[in-house]
């Protein structure tokens, strides 16, 4: 009798299981290669009962993805093409959730002496005209997008970017930093991938600081009006959950080899929006 009793718990715990949300969002790769999902989504599960499952693409393909209502959500990192987003009703709102920075790492022996100078600007200046190697991720996502507005503040638009030296993956950030270690080439990277990336070899971090460089992310749920399938009710159990006490201990927390790879501040615009 007990047996049964423990083998129909079993079973009701394991329809539970397979009964569970599920939601789809869209996420940056640069989100995904931080392995900082790995910490959230079990956590999420476990305090919400939602499963969270991931599309790993550009922040160009998750805004295609979300307008077409492939996903119920989006995690991206591109202010200007998250407004237009907004502004074509394929979102009900914007949340910011963390932020860290953009960096420029390169060869060791820095050929283009990016290293000493104070801007971002004067970094990619001095990169071209040395026409030192550079590796870009030339996919459309919100590091390739902060990477071209960088060399259009530079002057130095897509006719004077050299293809002798100037280098499109058109990957992931994972994959464009690999490239960048097999050609010994500069690249525009968030700190969160670079820490977190192995395959390091001569490669350094050269230059940061500059706030031009600041890295926003936020999250924005796909509008059901324009897609009624959208499961609109899920994304905003998410949306609590991202911008909880539970997910700023989490976020904050997270580190590799005793640095931050991002910073909470969804709390700070609740604030300032009181």
């Amino acid at each position: 009798m007990i047996r049964s009793i423990l083998t129909a718990a079993a079973l009701f715990a394991s329809a539970s299981t397979l009964a569970a949300d599920t939601l789809k969002m869209a996420v940056t790769t640069s989100f995904h290669n931080s392995g900082l999902s790995e910490i959230l989504l079990p956590e999420i599960q476990k305090d919400i009962g939602l499963e969270v499952q991931l599309i790993v693409v550009g922040t160009g393909q998750a805004i295609r993805l979300g307008e077409a209502g492939d996903v119920d959500a989006i995690l991206v990192h591109s202010r200007k093409a998250e407004e237009a987003f907004l502004e074509g009703g394929f979102g009900t709102h914007r949340r910011e959730i963390m932020y860290n920075d953009f960096v420029l790492v390169g060869p060791s022996d820095d050929p283009a002496k990016i290293a000493g100078v104070e801007t971002a600007k004067e970094a990619l200046t001095a990169i071209a005209v040395n026409e030192a190697p550079f590796a870009s991720r030339g996919d459309d996502s919100g590091t390739h997008k902060m990477e071209l507005a960088l060399w259009n503040t530079a002057g130095i638009d897509d006719t004077k970017r050299g293809t002798s030296w100037y280098n499109e993956a058109g990957a992931g950030m994972g994959a464009t930093l690999n490239t960048a270690a097999g050609l010994n080439a500069y690249v525009l990277t968030d700190r969160a991938s670079w820490l977190n990336f192995g395959n390091k070899q001569s490669l350094t971090l050269l230059f940061s600081g500059d706030p031009v460089l600041f890295n926003q992310y936020a999250f924005l749920p796909v509008n059901p009006e324009m897609h009624p399938h959208v499961k609109h009710d899920l994304a905003m159990n998410l949306e609590n959950w991202l911008t909880s006490a539970r997910a700023a201990e989490l976020i904050n927390s997270y580190t590799i080899n005793g640095e931050t790879l991002f910073t909470f501040n969804a709390e700070q615009m609740l604030k300032a929006a009181e």
